[in-house]
Parts: structure tokens; C-alpha cells; sequence
């Protein structure tokens, strides 16, 4: 854990004006940067898991952006993603590092019940699904090859026959996945289906949370830094997870990573900075001062094409932060992603901080976690498209964002070019068509969206 607090050095006369909480629900375009004021709370404490997306974290802290907004912080390594959420609700942690789909799913009462918000989109891509050496060795038997080396992206359609092959002799196929609503749990879901496996169905209607409903793959919680482990031991015969545990995988010979998120969905959302709800009312100004900060530290982590990376390595190797070994963490961080052992490719938005607007909060990328959520039965009942825009909007919150941003555009810290066009945005990406499947998601028609899945629930079905 690290306990190490900054010291207050920065202090703003033009801040002085305190923002109330209304402004929250307000036009952006009524308030400016120079008018927020004081932090409400300056001491604070924020979660993470041991995983290199929480790099915004660790510069925001590190580079003294925190400090720079009259902030004394605490980043705290948590246990799992239950516990961290857990202790964002009861006020344990001020703010986490956190699943993108956490914070919908607790405000839509899907396990722990609580109104989380996110104004601050953490990363996009990151994940890998990684297999063992024995499913490998089976499933390489029916990939292409080119150049001696197999053809990407490497479809589930090539893993069938070996699930098949397991069900025949009267073993379940068994798969990790982080936590339930995790972008790793939908990425695996979402891979595994468009190859033609039935990933199953949750009903939590009916008491049934354990999501293996009609599987033909087992999916099941594993904790991040427990994946190559598991695997090895055989209780798993591979795992979606963030780095640096796919790559740890090939450096311990253990599994090959056969694919990465950023394939199966290019330029994915992953993690978010989740607060409560009441916390966000209780300190607006602090929140957008985090926000800035975390901004900041984004911008550094991209800037140069990636120049940064190499320092960002050795801060993340840190025992306090993911505690993993730097040549580990830089064969993903750094732009190039290791497959068998000896395939390495280069992958330069396979971690993106900044770069194609990673930082803004869009609804689309809420209502995409939404529809995979109804697809597997986590909504047990279906719901309207008015229904998905309404819950993304309580959810995640341009508005505190856009505050942020033009703040430190007026402050010269950053360039308006680097943003979205605060004035038209909509919160909307236009249809997104590079999924592995060449589905085309169009966040405005969630309904229309999920009709196209021949594996998944849609319309009127309840299980």
C-alpha cells in the first residue's frame, strides 16, 4: 500500500468561488474554469487493483498534478474489485479505479446496489484472452498460417472444436474472468459467442448469478494476479485479464495469449474513476480538480508517441503499484504486445490513455456495457432504448469532464484541439463497425443493436 501524502504547495486566489453541487446538473457552458473554486475535501484516499491501467493514477500522483490542485492523496492497492467497490460506497475510499461496467451496474442494482458515477474514462484497450499450453496446442491445429507464424486476429471459431472436444470426454471447459460485470467478463463473452460458443446466460430474477446458464464454456471469477497461477494449476483452461498477466503467461511458458481486446473490439473503453453519487454532490470542486489531475496524467502517459512509457514502466513495477516486473509490464506498455513466445507484434494502441479521446466519458460506451448486460441476462427483462440513454446519463458525466478540460485549456496546460468539440459533442461515437464480428454498434438503438447477436437474449425474452 502506499501511504505517502503530498504536501499542499499550490494555492489559487482566482479559485476562491465554491462551486455547489447544482452546477453538476447545469450546462457546462454556464460555468467557467476560473470559477472553481477550493477543493471541499483535501486529504483523500483512492483504490486501484495491481494493474497497469491505474497508470493515471499513479502520474497523477507521482507527477504532482494531484498536488497541483491542492490535493493531499492516498493511493491504496485493494483486494479485488468487490471489496473496492465496496469501499467507495461506504466512504472507506473517496474515488477508485474501477471496471467500466461497475458503476452501471450498481446503479441498476446488479449486485451491490449503489449510485455510482464516472466523469473520467480511464483507458481504452488493454485486455488479452490467454490460453494453456495444451488448449494452445490444440487449437494452433486449426489456425492459418503465414510467414510461419498464425494469422491474427485469431477467432474463437478455432477454439470450438477443442471445447467440443472437452465436452465429448466429459470435462467442462473452464474459463476466468475478472468479475461479473467486468469489460473481461463481456470481451470473453463477446469472443467466445461470435465464434459460435455460448458463453451462458445470468438470471438473477430467478437466484441465479452464476452466469452458466446453457454454457458451453464455464466462465468464473478469478483475481487478476491469481490468473497465471490458476491456469497453471489446471483449475482454468485460459482467462481474459488486463497486463501484465497475459504477458506473465508467456514469460512463465505457462499460455500463449491468443488474442487482444483491442481486436475484438478496436479502441475499446476499459477502466473508469468511479465516485458515489452523494460524494460528487458533497465535493464538487474536489471532483473536478481530481478530474484535472487525472487529465494531466493521461496526456503525459500518450505524449511524444508514447516517450513517457519507459518511466511509466518503472514507476507501475513498484511494489506499490502493480508490483510486477518491468520487462513484464513494458512488453504491453510500450507498444508491442508478446503472443506465443518469440511473436511479438507491434501494438502501439494496445494501452491508450489520451489518443482518440480516451479520457472523455461517452454514453455509447455506457450504453454498449448495457446491451451486454441485457445480452447475458444480467437485465433479466427487456428494457427501452429511452431507458438505456437515461441510466447512461446518470451514470457517466461529460459535464463534470467538459469543466475540467476547458479549465485547464484556460490555464494553457492543455490545447482545445486535444478534446472534443465541447460545443457539438453529443456523447455519442458515430457507429462503431470494427468489432471482430463486423457488428455494427450504434449506441442510439441498443435494441436494434442486440436483434443482430443470434447467441444472447434480445426483445421480449426472459429466461
Amino acid at each position: 500500500m502506499l501511504h505517502k501524502t503530498v504536501k499542499h504547495k499550490f494555492k489559487q486566489v482566482a479559485g476562491s468561488l465554491t462551486l455547489v453541487a447544482s452546477l453538476f446538473t447545469a450546462s457546462v457552458t454556464t460555468v467557467s474554469a476560473e470559477d472553481i473554486g477550493w477543493p471541499e475535501k483535501e486529504e483523500l484516499k483512492f483504490g486501484f487493483i495491481k494493474l497497469t491501467d491505474m497508470a493515471p493514477l499513479a502520474i497523477a500522483y507521482e507527477k504532482g498534478y494531484f498536488e497541483d490542485e491542492g490535493l493531499y492523496v492516498t493511493l491504496e492497492a485493494q483486494a479485488n474489485w468487490k471489496v473496492l467497490l465496496d469501499r467507495v460506497i461506504d466512504g472507506q475510499l473517496d474515488g477508485a479505479h474501477m471496471l467500466a461496467g461497475q458503476p452501471l451496474g450498481a446503479t441498476i442494482g446488479f449486485g451491490t446496489q449503489s449510485h455510482i458515477i464516472t466523469a473520467f474514462s480511464m483507458d481504452l484497450n488493454g485486455n488479452g484472452i490467454t490460453v494453456s499450453n495444451d488448449v494452445w496446442a490444440e487449437m494452433e491445429k486449426h489456425i492459418p498460417v503465414e510467414n510461419g507464424k498464425p494469422v491474427h486476429p485469431i477467432k474463437a471459431d478455432y477454439l470450438k472444436p477443442v471445447v467440443e472436444s472437452y465436452k465429448q470426454a466429459g470435462k467442462p471447459f473452464k474459463m476466468g474472468m475478472v468479475f461479473p460485470v467486468s469489460t473481461h467478463n463481456y470481451e470473453l463473452r463477446y469472443w467466445l459467442a461470435a465464434g459460435g460458443i455460448h458463453p451462458g446466460y445470468y438470471a438473477p430474477h430467478k437466484g441465479d448469478t452464476s452466469g452458466q446458464i446453457d454454457a458451453q464454456a464455464l466462465l468464473s471469477v478469478t483475481p487478476p494476479p491469481q490468473m497465471p497461477a490458476t491456469m497453471e494449476a489446471g483449475t482454468i483452461f485460459g482467462y481474459c485479464v488486463g497486463e501484465p498477466w497475459n504477458q506473465q503467461a508467456v514469460f512463465k511458458g505457462i499460455g500463449v495469449p491468443v488474442i487482444t481486446d483491442y481486436e475484438i473490439w478496436k479502441n475499446n473503453p476499459e477502466k473508469v474513476f468511479g465516485v458515489s453519487k452523494t460524494w460528487a454532490e458533497e465535493n464538487p470542486n474536489t471532483h473536478i480538480r481530481v478530474v484535472k489531475a487525472m487529465i494531466r496524467a493521461a496526456m503525459w502517459l500518450d505524449a511524444n508517441n508514447n516517450a513517457n512509457r519507459p518511466e511509466a514502466v518503472k514507476i507501475l513495477a513498484k511494489s506499490s503499484y502493480v508490483g510486477a516486473d518491468a520487462d513484464v509490464i513494458a512488453n504491453s506498455m510500450t507498444g508491442t504486445f508478446e503472443y506465443e513466445k518469440g511473436d511479438k507484434r507491434e501494438v502501439p494502441d494496445f494501452n491508450t490513455f489520451f489518443r482518440h479521446n480516451a479520457t472523455y466519458p461517452y454514453y455509447s460506451d455506457a450504453i454498449w456495457y448495457l446491451t451486454q448486460m441485457r445480452r447475458w441476462g444480467q437485465i433479466a427483462e427487456p428494457k427501452s432504448d429511452d431507458w438505456y440513454m437515461q441510466t447512461a446519463k446518470s451514470v457517466y458525466r461529460p459535464d463534470i469532464y467538459t469543466m475540467a478540460a476547458k479549465a485547464l485549456i484556460e490555464e494553457g496546460l492543455a490545447d482545445p484541439k486535444d478534446f472534443p468539440d465541447f460545443d457539438t459533442e453529443t456523447g455519442f461515437k458515430p457507429p462503431q463497425t470494427e468489432f471482430i464480428d463486423n457488428v455494427t454498434f450504434d449506441g442510439s438503438k441498443p435494441n436494434e443493436y442486440l436483434e443482430k447477436f443470434s447467441i444472447g437474449l434480445k426483445g421480449d425474452t426472459v429466461l
